[in-house]
């Protein structure tokens, strides 16, 4: 559990660090968590209508509960156990396809 945990936050933090800034992670890469994958859309402080219109597109995708929290803002994805590295697949696809249509 703890080798696909790292192997799924790992492919997550990436995914956001090879955006070219299209995606950012707000924390420190040293203390990153790797159940909780806090990040923005749209270059370091976010773009909220990207980000509406991110959590928008991927909920017609299944993919809920990726709202930030109400302090920060942005996009969290949680992987917890329960959160297979398919799902993680096909968020990463997803944000791929965003960046590619909006970025």
């Amino acid at each position: 559990m703890e080798k696909q945990s790292a192997d799924k936050s790992k492919f997550l933090y990436d995914t956001i660090t090879g955006s070219n800034n299209f995606y950012s992670c707000p924390i420190d890469e040293n203390v990153r968590s790797r159940i909780n994958v806090p990040f923005r859309v749209g270059g370091p402080n976010g773009n909220e209508e990207l980000e509406a219109k991110f959590l928008e597109e991927a909920e017609k995708l299944n993919m809920f509960q990726l709202k930030g929290h109400r302090s920060v803002g942005g996009i969290r994805a949680s992987l917890y156990n329960a959160v297979t590295l398919d799902d993680v697949n096909l968020l990463v696809k997803f944000m791929n396809e965003f960046l590619k249509q909006y970025g």
